[in-house]
């Protein structure tokens, strides 16, 4: 049977590549990899994958691997628009409520792979964890399956290159941008895109050591409800 490994560390991806699994135990065998140092070109080589999936990964994929194995990751726009990083930060800050989500063949340039195919994804509603764990699914449950069942070619990526930039930590304070905020709804989309776990949350300093988060929030009849923390800095 060929071989399919796939790199992750979130745990909803996780729990949907054991589905995959399941789906797939006559077919394929399967490999996941959740640590860095585990990403070698040596282990890849002995497991000598047919495709290497990478949902989520926090970490450079070496060169020596992608150049020899197909490696494929999902990047949450209609590329090229949108290459480069925070992609759901950078989508719902401009407003933007659909987007799609490319699998694409990793290249030394960053987001710049050929397309094996793109998928329609709602991004209005919901935290961004929210939004991650609803991205998985749909890249567990029908994107990876439709590369697997009818093996897809890539094509080059065709239209106008946008770059986004990867947001910093201090970009959560909301007091940076208080003359952006025009609606309950822009103050909503600001919290709920950074509620997740491992992006610094939305944030007002109320003194030079104490801070307020926010995170949890709902929008309902014109009104924010959600979870504040007060923490010190």
């Amino acid at each position: 049977m060929e071989n399919i490994v796939i790199a992750t560390i979130k745990e909803w991806n996780i729990n949907n590549y054991f589905k995959l699994k399941s789906k797939y135990t006559s077919k394929y065998n399967f490999f996941l990899i959740t640590m860095n140092e585990e990403l070698t070109y040596e282990l890849i080589k002995n497991f000598n994958p047919t495709y290497i999936f990478v949902p989520h990964w926090s970490w450079i994929i070496p060169e020596n691997i992608y150049s020899n194995f197909e490696t494929i990751v999902f990047h949450m726009t209609d590329l090229p628009f949108g290459r480069g990083g925070s992609p759901l930060q950078n989508l719902i800050i401009r407003g933007i409520e659909n987007t799609k989500i490319s699998a694409l063949k990793v290249t030394k340039e960053l987001d710049a792979g050929d397309i094996y195919l793109k998928e329609q994804f709602n991004i209005s509603i919901g935290s961004a964890e929210e939004i991650f764990i609803n991205m998985s699914k749909l890249i567990f449950e029908s994107m990876i399956p439709q590369i697997l069942d009818n093996n897809l070619n890539a094509e080059k990526q065709i239209g106008d290159i946008t770059v986004f930039k990867r947001r910093k930590q201090e970009e959560s304070n909301m007091q940076l941008y208080k003359n952006s905020f025009f609606s309950i709804n822009d103050i909503y989309n600001f919290v709920r895109m950074l509620d997740a776990d491992g992006y610094p949350k939305a944030f007002i300093d109320i003194t030079e050591n104490l801070r307020f988060q926010f995170s949890e929030v709902n929008l309902k009849s014109n009104k924010i409800t959600g979870r504040f923390e007060v923490i010190n800095i």
